[in-house]
């Protein structure tokens, strides 16, 4: 289903230390280290409607400092988490980066949710030269060489999964999702792998965010008898959805909701019945076997409760921090800068919660997708896990463009 390849020539790249360091490193007069600590700035939302979510995410990028740091930090220097609390409003994310950057003199700020976050925070960034790390599964369509993109754009969701479910269920698929960018450029993904496959949307429709009745969508789909429920709604919506769906009797053997963007945080709002037996796609979940993330879940309810989850979000929040750890060791003291730990970064292979990660030229990062059942105690099963990472493609679904090292190129 591949719709181009990208030629790969990216080799895994060594670790170096350093010694000696300056007691500052300088560009233009910033000041990216003193005082034997690298400001970074952490810019997630602690209030307003998204801090449910984000608020998992800065917990992630935090421990991850917090280890690196018990560890001797970057060249014997502490990281410093600069944090701001955005409120979950666009215009806060914009001018507290601002501050980051520009008064506190960070290096790299990790933060955001959701795009329109991550589009405040970019003129910003761009305009100065620094670099933000963003960990959340997206749209695609950006191309930005300011920022590093950690989480999954739509081929590495839905490449493998429209056709898995087509093939396990039926072709017929009702697209529903919440009324803003994110579900109508993965519904146009998901259609148009559809139509390669032989399949169709037979119906799609958007509901405002916060959308809580389904009544009418519910009446729509028990007439209509889809093969496949494909969800893009989020947050609140998604879980009294998931619950009306559940209330209505709805067989997830016959009829699956199959979601890009429930995670282990809205299953766990939702309740584990409504969720049994329902799908997502995704690079990482909470029970994904491995060492890492054995050591990653252990720790981060250990830090911050036996009751708590962890998502491919704040995985990806996590994991981020320690690219940028591997990218600062490799440059020289006086090459520390933002674009420097950038170019540094690309090619880096690092052993993740989900698997092994690779950072492309284009900035993206190759995954792991996953195909995942939910469980009534909360978990997710994963059923089909990709046979190789898989590259980022953030204009898939358009022939004529590319994201490359060289930034957006028209074909």
């Amino acid at each position: 289903m591949k719709r181009r390849d990208f030629l790969k020539g990216v080799a895994a790249t060594g670790v170096l230390g350093a010694t000696g360091f300056p007691g500052i490193w300088t560009k233009s007069g910033n000041a990216w280290a003193s005082n034997n600590e690298i400001p970074v700035g952490v810019l997630f939302s602690l209030t307003g409607p998204v801090a449910v979510v984000e608020s998992t995410l800065q917990n992630a990028c935090l421990m991850a400092i917090e280890e690196i740091n018990a560890e001797g930090g970057i060249h014997g220097r502490m990281l410093k988490p600069v944090i701001e609390d955005p409120a979950s409003d666009p215009a806060t994310f914009a001018d507290r980066i601002r501050r980051q950057v520009l008064r506190d003199n960070c290096v790299s700020v990790f933060g955001a949710y959701t795009s329109a976050s991550r589009q405040a925070v970019l003129p910003v960034v761009e305009q100065h030269d620094n670099l933000f790390w963003y960990p959340t599964l997206y749209e695609g369509r950006e191309c930005s060489r300011n920022v590093m993109y950690g989480g999954a754009v739509p081929n590495q969701q839905q490449q493998e999964f429209v056709p898995w479910l087509a093939e396990n269920f039926g072709g017929r698929f009702y697209l529903i999702g919440n009324n803003y960018v994110y579900p109508r450029e993965e519904n146009n993904v998901c259609k148009m792998i559809l139509d390669d496959i032989g399949g169709e949307a037979v119906h799609e429709e958007y509901v405002p965010m916060g959308h809580s009745d389904f009544g009418s969508v519910i009446n729509r789909i028990r007439d209509m008898k889809p093969d496949v429920i494909f969800c893009t709604l989020v947050g609140d919506s998604d879980v009294a959805f998931q619950r009306q769906m559940h209330a209505a009797g709805f067989d997830p053997e016959t009829m699956p909701v199959a979601s890009l963007t429930r995670s282990e945080i809205e299953v766990k709002a939702m309740g584990g019945a409504a969720a049994a037996g329902h799908f997502s796609s995704a690079p990482y979940f909470m029970g994904h076997e491995s060492a890492a993330n054995h050591r990653f879940v252990e720790a981060y309810l250990n830090r911050f409760g036996q009751d708590e989850v962890t998502h491919f979000v704040n995985e990806a929040a996590y994991f981020q921090v320690y690219q940028f750890k591997a990218a600062v060791e490799q440059l020289a003291p006086s090459d520390i800068t933002p674009l420097n730990i950038r170019d540094a970064a690309v090619g880096l292979r690092l052993l993740a919660p989900q698997g092994e990660i690779e950072i492309d030229p284009n900035l993206h990062t190759y995954l792991w997708p996953k195909i995942a059942r939910w469980q009534a105690d909360g978990q997710a099963e994963v059923v089909q896990q990709s046979a190789r990472r898989m590259a980022p493609e953030p204009y898939w679904a358009y022939e004529d463009q590319m994201c490359t090292a060289e930034g957006l190129v028209r074909t």
